[in-house]
């Protein structure tokens, strides 16, 4: 990881603004961490007994925009991307995954993601979540995500670490 590719969230921001400009941040943290590194050791687990793997969390990441974007306020029944199940768990297991396959679904649901955010008329909207049986606003999707990027986020910084030394931002 050479340079830092994230654009900084604005101090003085209105909250959609703060909101988008920080699920972005966190999104494209993930990226970096992932940063520089082949499919081997994307797939690598450096923690036994863990499955946990670079790869997996971006495989992961996929289903939560899906589950939280695109599910709630598109389609509830959209099958998920790497389970016919909802089985969150099912995406962590990337032994057999690429990050061409891994990245290429999870950008396709960022965009998916970010299209559905950009189109709505405030952050009040309202959408269905299929798994809790509630509705949620797009408010409260946004804040979950960012919180799931966060905490995975905080996974990728061991795990990158564990592979090749790479610490920090």
């Amino acid at each position: 990881m050479t340079t830092d590719p994230r654009i900084a969230p604005p101090l003085l921001g209105g909250e959609r603004e703060t909101l988008r400009a920080f699920l972005d941040y966190q999104r494209a943290t993930l990226a970096m961490k992932c940063e520089g590194l082949d499919d081997a050791q994307l797939r690598e687990r450096p923690m036994a007994p863990s499955t946990l793997s670079l790869l997996g969390l971006v495989r992961h990441m996929a289903e939560v925009e899906r589950a939280w974007f695109r599910r709630v306020f598109e389609d509830g029944e959209a099958p998920m991307v790497w389970s016919d199940k909802a089985d969150f768990q099912a995406a962590y297991d990337a032994s057999r995954s690429t990050r061409a396959e891994a990245f290429s679904a999870w950008e396709a649901e960022v965009e998916t993601s970010r299209r559905i955010e950009r189109e709505a008329a405030s952050l009040d909207l309202e959408g269905h979540q299929p798994r809790w049986g509630e509705d949620v606003s797009l408010r409260m999707v946004m804040v979950h995500v960012l919180l799931e990027y966060g905490r995975h986020n905080g996974h990728a910084d061991f795990l990158r670490e564990g592979i090749d030394g790479t610490v920090g931002a």
